[in-house]
């Protein structure tokens, strides 16, 4: 496997032969944690900027020479979408005391991220559907990820009233 096939199907993770979205989406969170804790949100927000602009790169090249647009094994958008999801939510994680609100943003972050990669409401379907090349292929899934942390932040709030 050449590297921008490793790199756009992160680490093969999008070669699943089942819900390739989903596995990009799964092995990509081990990788956001560890970043978070060992280096910081700060450091993920980094990777998360560093990883798009790679990839709409190598997307465009693999679609180029491939002649395809957002071919289901390309996972890196998933990758930076879950990542910036992340980002928000575990940046406004600063206010909580509770233990449990990591294990909560956790399985938020997954779960809300790809409700909003799959649904697609409003602007992110429009990106999916109009934008070609890489940008797009990236583009529907950061407002995705950005939707996905507003609405865990919501949902962090909402529980605060209940002092969860």
């Amino acid at each position: 496997m050449n590297l921008n096939k490793l790199l756009i199907t992160f680490f093969g993770s999008g070669l699943s032969p089942v819900a390739p979205g989903t596995t990009g989406t799964l092995a990509a969170m081990p990788f956001g944690l560890a970043i978070i804790y060992y280096l910081g949100v700060n450091s993920l927000t980094t990777a998360v900027i560093v990883f798009t602009i790679i990839g709409i790169f190598e997307i465009n090249k693999y679609e180029k020479a491939t002649d395809t647009h957002d071919d289901k094994s390309i996972v890196i958008d998933e990758v930076v979408g879950v990542w910036l999801t992340m980002v928000i939510t575990y940046g406004g994680l600063s206010i909580w005391q509770n233990q449990y609100i990591e294990y909560i943003a956790v399985i938020l972050s997954f779960a809300s991220f790809r409700l909003f990669d799959i649904w697609k409401p409003s602007t992110i379907g429009y990106i999916d559907r109009k934008v070609k090349g890489g940008l797009g292929v990236i583009g529907d899934d950061l407002l995705a990820g950005f939707a996905a942390g507003i609405f865990n932040l919501l949902i962090f709030k909402v529980l605060s009233y209940f002092n969860i």
